[in-house]
């Protein structure tokens, strides 16, 4: 009996080995993770909402801020491993030293701006600069504008409409730098006669506001113009490489779902960002927004980034910048390359 019992805790102890062995267990990486509730973060949304990345071993640890100098700031504290902001901070935060890489691209051509009320009127009248000159004669004051706070993408290309597309000068109007739900309250309150910002914003305002159009698209402000990206420190990147290649094969099959088939997404980018209290409608119409093209390449924004550096870094900007180093290619590419195996 003795014998028979050690034969059995023998075997019972090889079978254990034989499991391990054979079987490893994928071991969870969490990441801390700054974002923004607009729709060029719905990649995020989707892979979190579907449960992508829990089945793929990664536990995102979630934070929201409401605009991109917020996430740099927390980053210049130490907080957050990976970022979804814009390209803008990106170059910010490298610019201030802070070593962190850009792994994808989100989006591309995401502002537009947004006007309400009577400066609507004035878009159907006049062309080009005469819009906001005439406005500020007849009304006795600035056109006023909102948009996200310096250094972030909303900003950086609602200057460069006003300097570089209908040669103004920035003192012409009153331009208003706040978070994205300060913005659209702006807008509703008629606090404001338009907004240089993205969606899901636009959509909502003229959903909401009769008298709301977007007025003037992205290629109207600065063409090509790239938007969100998917930003890692450095020494995230160095440790948990294997992670963040897998996080961005799931970015791109979100931005694949979102491209080809926005109907699914909508219930998932719902929950992020309003909480859940936008209809599905409204939504749906954000992610198929002429303001809404997704992109997953960050190869394919490197041209229009070194333009958009080159702007900020100007006199009339005045921001510190920086794209030495800031983009690692090589994770977009093997993640593609583990999809297509």
């Amino acid at each position: 009996m003795l014998r028979k019992s050690l034969f059995m805790t023998i075997a019972a102890a090889s079978l254990a080995v034989s499991i391990t062995q054979t079987s490893p267990v994928r071991a969870e990486t969490t990441l801390e993770m700054a974002y923004m509730p607009i729709v060029p973060c719905s990649q995020l949304f989707v892979m979190e909402g579907m449960g992508w990345a829990k089945k793929a071993g990664l536990n995102l640890k979630l934070t929201r801020f409401p605009n991109g100098p917020a996430i740099v700031q927390a980053v210049a504290s130490g907080k957050m491993d990976t970022m979804c902001f814009g390209i803008g901070p990106a170059m910010v935060t490298r610019g201030k030293g802070i070593k962190l890489k850009v792994v994808a691209a989100g989006i591309v051509e995401q502002i537009g701006v947004i006007a309400q009320g009577d400066l609507v009127t004035y878009f159907q009248k006049y062309k080009g600069a005469q819009v906001l000159r005439q406005f500020a004669k007849d009304k006795g004051r600035k056109p006023k504008i909102a948009s996200f706070p310096k250094g972030s993408v909303p900003d950086t290309v609602t200057r460069h409409w006003l300097i570089e597309m209908l040669k103004m000068d920035l003192n012409e109007v009153e331009l208003i730098g706040m978070g994205a739900s300060r913005v659209q309250q702006a807008l509703l309150s008629r606090s404001v006669d338009a907004a240089g910002i993205l969606e899901p914003i636009m959509t909502i305002v003229e959903s909401k506001l009769k008298d709301a159009k977007v007025v003037v698209r992205a290629d109207g402000m600065m063409p090509n113009q790239p938007g969100s990206t998917i930003a890692v420190r450095e020494k995230v990147l160095a440790k948990h490489r294997d992670a963040i290649v897998k996080f961005v094969e799931l970015h791109i099959r979100a931005t694949e779902l979102l491209l080809k088939n926005p109907e699914k997404a909508v219930p998932h980018v719902k929950k992020f960002i309003a909480k859940g209290l936008l209809s599905d409608a409204v939504v749906l119409k954000a992610l198929k927004s002429p303001s809404s093209n997704f992109r997953a390449d960050p190869s394919s924004i490197l041209e229009s980034t070194t333009y958009m550096a080159n702007f900020q870094k100007t006199k009339k900007i005045n921001t510190k910048v920086s794209t030495d180093g800031l983009f690692d290619t090589s994770i977009y590419k093997e993640a593609k390359s583990n999809l297509g195996k």
